[in-house]
């Protein structure tokens, strides 16, 4: 007996229907729909952290720049380095100090910026100053603005009287800057000007007094005491065509300690408008009050050699 195998078609399936039919015997296991990432872990990896650099303590005024460490974990400072953005950290802990003068505890130099101010530049109206003061490192120390009427700006123009106040960076005022309305020609020796500083205002500190001269300005710097312990001389010509002009400060035997630099702009800002940069230095060690009296004279300096109006107005 001869045995026939049946052979049977399979039955054709669609091609459509093949991609949506699960294998028979699947490789891998199924992986639920609702899962998100499951080969990754759910929580993020907790790293150690990092230890802190050692060394000496920093010097008053250093703020550490943040670093990353670890993906994950917060930025760790460094000593020794200096932000270069920002307003400048306060010193801590200085004794006999006037409320806000801290900062001048742990510098030798200022740059003092005065803002642009268009309307000023294309119309010839002039407007209230603007100063930026700043450290070495490009870091705001304090901030300067003029508190004079528009009546006494326009008719007495750069020997116009006026009260400048000194900010930091909570908008306190630190320092307060007064100046009356006086002569400045050697021909009036006994009404030349006079600017005090106040810290806080109303307590004075310091006076900058102009001393009769026939050549070249000269400058006393004066304690609360009304004793001379600094003195200004500028050059006899005080413009400079492209560089700088430089005013030395002497102690009273005659030894140079700092000066007060009025700094090029460049050919647009010096000769189209009274926008002026200031640098000033004085020894890191000097009382913080004749550092604010010196930094008083610089503005009396600019309102006196510099705020020139013939300035004002960008000729057409």
């Amino acid at each position: 007996m001869i045995c026939k195998m049946s052979t049977q078609t399979p039955e054709k399936v669609p091609l459509e229907q093949v991609g949506q039919q699960p294998p028979t015997n699947p490789l891998y296991p199924s992986v639920p729909q609702e899962a998100a990432n499951p080969l990754l872990p759910q929580a993020a990896p907790v790293y150690p952290a990092a230890p802190m650099a050692t060394g000496p303590p920093p010097p008053p005024g250093y703020m550490p720049v943040p670093i990353m460490t670890q993906p994950g974990m917060p930025m760790q400072p460094v000593l020794g380095q200096q932000q270069v953005t920002g307003w400048m950290p306060m010193p801590q802990g200085i004794p006999n100090c006037p409320p806000g003068l801290e900062y001048l505890t742990a510098v030798d130099q200022l740059l003092v910026h005065q803002e642009v101010e268009l309307l000023e530049a294309f119309t010839g109206f002039e407007t209230a100053n603007k100063y930026t003061i700043k450290n070495t490192f490009g870091q705001k120390v304090y901030w300067a603005v003029e508190d004079t009427s528009c009546c006494n700006r326009m008719c007495c123009g750069p020997d116009r009287p006026f009260e400048i106040k000194i900010l930091d960076n909570y908008q306190n005022e630190v320092l307060h800057l007064h100046r009356d309305l006086r002569c400045k020609s050697c021909c009036f020796p006994c009404c030349l000007q006079k600017l005090e500083v106040s810290a806080p205002p109303g307590n004075v500190i310091g006076t900058v007094v102009q001393k009769w001269s026939l050549c070249r300005p000269v400058f006393d710097i004066r304690d609360r005491n009304n004793e001379t312990v600094l003195s200004i001389r500028g050059p006899v010509c005080q413009c400079s065509p492209c560089g700088d002009v430089k005013f030395a400060v002497f102690t009273k035997d005659g030894t140079e300690v700092g000066k007060v630099t009025k700094q090029w702009g460049g050919f647009v800002q010096e000769h189209f408008t009274d926008a002026d940069n200031f640098g000033i230095n004085f020894p890191m060690d000097l009382d913080v009050r004749v550092k604010a009296t010196m930094l008083g004279a610089l503005f009396l300096i600019d309102y006196m050699y510099f705020e020139s109006s013939d300035k004002k107005k960008i000729r057409r």
